[in-house]
C-alpha cells in the first residue's frame, strides 16, 4: 500500500512538475528505504570466520580438515580484536602478506625447527587452490578462504611463539630446569606485522637477541651442508694414533679433520704420516670437543671423531632450542657458568672478563639450569650440611670412624631450631644412627678443612645451590668435573670476590683474604647485584664462530631432541 502511494506521487511529479523533480524525488525515497548493497566475498567469509571462531567452545577447539588449530587463546583474541576480518585475503585471492610467512616457514629448519609443525602444506595447498580457481561464485571457495586465514593466522602465532619462548617447554621434561622464557603479545604483534607489511621481520624480531644465537645459528647451516654431501668420513677403529705413526688409518684421521675445519695444513710427503700439521689439527678438535688435548687419538677423541655430522646437527639444534629459554635481557655484565664445560665466564657484553674452571654436580646431584641474581657472599663461611648430604654422604664415614667428624671440624646439634641444643659428637654411637632415625643437623667450622673454602656466594634459590670456593682444588686438573653435591665449586674465588666487590674500595684483595682466612664468618652485601645464568649447552658457537661440543654428562639433550620431534600440543595458551 505504502509502496504504491509513492510510486502515484512519483507519476505526478514526473508529468506535472518535470524530470529534476522526479529525479530529487527518487533519491529522497532511496534514501529513505536504505536498500542495502550486495555483500561482497570477503563481507560473506567474515561472517564465517565469526561463526567457527565462537563456535569453538571454551577452551576453543578449531579443526580445519584434520589439522588443528594450536594458539588457542592467541588466535580467537587475534579475530576478536580485528572484528573477525580476514587478515590474508581479499577479493581478489590471498594477499602478499602470505607468502611472505610462507617463506619464513620454509626457513624453520634453520632455526633448528620443522615447517610441517605449521601447517605449510596444507597452506601450500590452499593458497595454489584459490590461486588456480578464481571463481567467486564457487560456494565451496568462501569456506577456503576462511580455512587459509585459520591456517595461516596459527602457523605465525605458534611460529613466533616457538621463536620467542621456545617449542618446548623444559619445565616438563626437567624438573631441575627453570627457563626464563620471553614473553610478548603475539595476536598485537600479528596485528601490527600485517599492517605494515613486515610479516618476515617480526618473526625474526622474535629471536634471541645475542649474537651467540645467530653464530649457533649459522654453525647449524655449515653443519647441515656437510650432512647433504655424505657427512665427514669415519676413522676406523683401532690402537691410538700418534706423531710418527704411518698407515691408511692416519690418512683417514687427516680426511676426517679436513672435513670439519680443523686440519689447517696441507699433508708433507705422505698423507697417510702422522706429522706436525696433523698433530695440530687433532689437538684443535680435542679442544673444541673439551677433550685433553695431547695431540694422541686415544679412545674418547676417535668416539668423538666418528659422531657424525647429522648427529652433530642435531645437538646444535637443541641448544639454539635452549638459547629460546633465556632472559631477554642478559645483563650487560653477568655471569655465565655452563655445567657442561665446567666453566664460569664473567661477561661484560660479549667479552669474556675473567674465565675459570668448575666443579659441577655428580650425575645423580645434577646442577640445576636457571637465571638469578648474586646478591652478597660469605667470607669464611660454615657449612651448613644438607640433611639429605648429611645421611648419604657423612653418616657414611662417622659409622667408619668414631673420630671423624670432629677430625673433620663438624659440629652436631640435636633439633633443627635455633636453640638447638650442641652435643659431644662422640657422645653418639653412630654405628647405631640410619636415615630413619638421624635427628642432628651438622654444621662444619670455617677452616681449611670446610667443604666451602674461603667464601660462598649466593643467589637463593629453591635449589639451595651456590658457587663457592673448595677445600679440594686438586680436582680442578680433570677434564670432566662432576665431583659436587650439586652446588659449583670454582677455581678462582678470591678473584670473583675481588670483582664483585670493586665498587667499593674499601674491599681490597688483602682485606678480602684476611677475613676469607680469619674463620669468623662475615657476610659481605653486593654494592650491585649481578646476574647469573646457570646453563647447560652442549654445542655453542665462540666470538671467532668456532663451534664446542661437549659431552651430555647429564643424558638431558635425549629429552629436548625427543620433544622437538613431537607435533606442537592441542592447545598451546600463549598470548
Amino acid at each position: 500500500m505504502v509502496v504504491g502511494k509513492l510510486r502515484g506521487i512519483l507519476m505526478e511529479m514526473f508529468h506535472h512538475r518535470g524530470r529534476w523533480a522526479f529525479l530529487i524525488a527518487l533519491v529522497f525515497v532511496l534514501a529513505m528505504f536504505q536498500l542495502p548493497a550486495a555483500q561482497t566475498l570477503t563481507d560473506q567469509a567474515d561472517e564465517v570466520l565469526r561463526t567457527r571462531v565462537e563456535a569453538a567452545g571454551t577452551p576453543p577447539k578449531i579443526t580445519v580438515g584434520q589439522e588443528l588449530i594450536h594458539a588457542s587463546a592467541a588466535l580467537p583474541l587475534f579475530y576478536e580484536r580485528r572484528g573477525y576480518r580476514l587478515a590474508w585475503s581479499g577479493e581478489s585471492g590471498p594477499l602478499p602478506q602470505a607468502d611472505a610467512l610462507i617463506a619464513s616457514l620454509q626457513e624453520a629448519e634453520a632455526e633448528g625447527l620443522r615447517p610441517s609443525h605449521y601447517h605449510l602444506k596444507n597452506i601450500l595447498g590452499a593458497i595454489r587452490d584459490l590461486r588456480e580457481s578464481g571463481d567467486n561464485q564457487d560456494p565451496g571457495r568462501l569456506h577456503k578462504f576462511v580455512d587459509l586465514d585459520l591456517l595461516l593466522t596459527d602457523a605465525f602465532l605458534v611460529y613466533g611463539s616457538h621463536l620467542l619462548m621456545g617449542r618446548v617447554n623444559p619445565e616438563t621434561i626437567d624438573p631441575e630446569w627453570i627457563a626464563n622464557r620471553r614473553q610478548a603479545d603475539l595476536a598485537s604483534t600479528l596485528q601490527r606485522a600485517l599492517e605494515t607489511g613486515q610479516i618476515s621481520e617480526s618473526l625474526r624480531n622474535l629471536l634471541p637477541p645475542q649474537p651467540g644465537y645467530g653464530r649457533l645459528k649459522q654453525a647449524l647451516a655449515r653443519c647441515r651442508r656437510i650432512e647433504s654431501q655424505g657427512g665427514w668420513p669415519q676413522v676406523p677403529d683401532g690402537p691410538k694414533m700418534q706423531k710418527g705413526d704411518l698407515g691408511p688409518r692416519v690418512a683417514a684421521l687427516r680426511d676426517r679433520l679436513a672435513a670439519s675445519g680443523d686440519m689447517l695444513s696441507e699433508p708433507g710427503d705422505t698423507a697417510e704420516l702422522f706429522d706436525d700439521g696433523l698433530e695440530e689439527a687433532v689437538r684443535i678438535f680435542q679442544r673444541r670437543h673439551g677433550l685433553k688435548d695431547d695431540g694422541v687419538v686415544g679412545p674418547a677423541s676417535l668416539a668423538a671423531l666418528n659422531v657424525t655430522a647429522k648427529q652433530r646437527a642435531d645437538q646444535i639444534e637443541i641448544n639454539l632450542e635452549r638459547w629460546r629459554w633465556l632472559p631477554q635481557d642478559l645483563g650487560d655484565v653477568h655471569v655465565l657458568v655452563n655445567a657442561a664445560n665446567f666453566e664460569l665466564d664473567v661477561v661484560k657484553g660479549e667479552q669474556p672478563l675473567m674465565t675459570m674452571r668448575a666443579i659441577v654436580g655428580k650425575d645423580y646431584r645434577r646442577t640445576p639450569v636457571f637465571s638469578d641474581k648474586i646478591t652478597y657472599l660469605v667470607l669464611s663461611p660454615f657449612w651448613h650440611v644438607p640433611p639429605k648430604l648429611a645421611v648419604q654422604d657423612i653418616l657414611p664415614q662417622a659409622r667408619k670412624d668414631p673420630n671423624y667428624l670432629t677430625n673433620q671440624r663438624f659440629r652436631v646439634f640435636q633439633g633443627w631450631g635455633g636453640d638447638a641444643k650442641e652435643i659431644d659428637p662422640k657422645s653418639v654411637v653412630w654405628s647405631k644412627v640410619s636415615a630413619k632415625n638421624f635427628g642432628y643437623r651438622l654444621r662444619q667450622d670455617p677452616g681449611p678443612k670446610n667443604a666451602l673454602g674461603r667464601v660462598k656466594f649466593m643467589f637463593p634459590n629453591k635449589f639451595n645451590v651456590y658457587l663457592h670456593d673448595t677445600s679440594s682444588p686438586e680436582l680442578f686438573v680433570k677434564t670432566e668435573r662432576t665431583f659436587s653435591s650439586g652446588c659449583i665449586r670454582i677455581e678462582k674465588p678470591i678473584d670473583l670476590a675481588e670483582y664483585l666487590l670493586r665498587d667499593d674500595t674499601t674491599w681490597t684483595r688483602e682485606r678480602i683474604l684476611a677475613i676469607a682466612d680469619k674463620g669468623v664468618e662475615q657476610t659481605v652485601l653486593l654494592p650491585r647485584p649481578l646476574p647469573i645464568h646457570l646453563l647447560y649447552w652442549t654445542a655453542w658457537a665462540d666470538e671467532e664462530g668456532t663451534v664446542h661440543f661437549r659431552r651430555d654428562i647429564y643424558d638431558r639433550d635425549r629429552s629436548v631432541a625427543e620433544a622437538l620431534g613431537e607435533p606442537p600440543p592441542e592447545a598451546a595458551d600463549f598470548r
